[in-house]
């Protein structure tokens, strides 16, 4: 198939409640969403992919702006002058490029969901899907006061979440993880999430959470720093999983080899791609480690995505795949609901979702069209 243009649509998605980590506040999504157009054979075919980029460069390096500053001027050029593209070329075409993987991530996925509609296949099953539900998790920001946190979890825990993760930061861990154990008790699943807050030199604080019994502390020191967390993992008995310092199969072998994390958090965008993520996956499953589906605050196409990946057998935890109303009032796709605790797997072709027009429109900021 040959790519033929690709649209570059902005959304603005405003959060049901403002979500609070400990590097910032979101109170709306600033969106890039990527349509790509592929000409084949038998015709034309179309494919959507969310960007997970933020407005501001704080999660990572990339931001929504450079984002599309560097699809237009540097990744869709070579697509473009490529006489074959399909979802496995991508990456190959794009490599010369340094960085920029959630820029990388959201034109392979439009591109994979064009090529896999032409065929009539599913995402989930192109990529190994042994289920057709997969349990949901929740993510929690930090809130102003522990009432106030309380009163959230015990929203998401009546709405039938199987785990929830806790948004940590220096003054507020410790009390807050307590208060939930102790208002929930010990059955439910609880993890925390640190976001790079923290340093070594916080080791022994941070080892006052053992006594909790948590699935999980997820990237508590900064993401150059595997290093340490390498010497955490022997200082503390809370299993420690690796989040935005795990950017490829690459570094994930080699923060496995040093004994730096159990547990890892695969985010599509962070690594480039579902083809990527895949590949974590395999080589998690190989060595014994424990994967989960992170989110990235993503609409109704990003989270079809993630929850057909969530499908892979290797994923044993469950994941930030949850419902749209956690997010967002309206989805711009038909919304994904919460059953007993899971969310379906799409299975129609492609994502086996696409953006509604009228929610689509209401929520657009603006829109380009690029070509060769």
């Amino acid at each position: 198939m040959k790519l033929t243009g690709v649209e570059l649509r902005r959304i603005s998605m405003p959060l049901v409640a403002p979500f609070r980590t400990s590097f910032g506040v979101e109170t709306t999504r600033d969106i890039l969403l990527l349509r790509a157009v592929l000409a084949g054979p038998d015709g034309e075919s179309e494919g959507w992919g969310e960007c997970v980029a933020m407005s501001d460069p704080l999660y990572s390096s990339e931001y929504v702006d450079a984002s599309a500053d560097v699809l237009r001027r540097f990744l869709l050029p070579r697509l473009f002058a490529a006489p074959h593209v399909d979802g496995a070329a991508v990456g190959h075409l794009l490599e010369p490029v340094k960085g920029h993987w959630m820029s990388k991530a959201v034109i392979e996925t439009a591109v994979l969901d064009a090529e896999l509609r032409a065929t009539g296949r599913s995402f989930a099953r192109e990529l190994g899907a042994t289920r057709d539900r997969v349990p949901c998790g929740v993510s929690v920001g930090i809130h102003d006061s522990i009432p106030e946190l309380l009163a959230s979890v015990e929203g998401y825990v009546s709405a039938g979440y199987v785990r929830i993760k806790l948004k940590i930061e220096p003054g507020w861990d410790l009390a807050p993880v307590r208060a939930v154990r102790e208002r929930f008790g010990d059955d439910l699943l609880v993890q925390v999430d640190a976001n790079t807050a923290y340093t070594l030199q916080d080791a022994q604080h941070l080892a006052r959470l053992d006594e909790f019994g948590l699935l999980l502390i997820e990237q508590p020191l900064p993401e150059e720093d595997v290093l340490g967390h390498a010497s955490l993992a022997k200082l503390i008995r809370t299993p420690v999983c690796l989040d935005e310092s795990i950017t490829s199969a690459r570094t994930a072998a080699a923060a496995i080899t040093l004994g730096a994390c159990s547990i890892i958090n695969i985010k599509p965008g962070r690594v480039g791609g579902y083809l990527e993520a895949r590949r974590i996956h395999d080589l998690c499953r190989a060595h014994g480690i424990a994967v989960w589906c992170g989110g990235m605050l993503e609409t109704g196409l990003g989270r079809a995505a993630n929850v057909a990946l969530a499908a892979l057998p290797g994923f044993t935890l469950p994941g930030d795949t949850s419902a749209s109303d956690r997010y967002f009032t309206a989805d711009i796709t038909e919304p994904f609901v919460l059953r007993d605790g899971h969310l379906d797997v799409p299975a129609g072709p492609g994502l086996g979702v696409t953006p509604l027009p009228a929610a689509l429109a209401a929520v657009t900021t603006s829109t380009e069209w690029v070509t060769a």
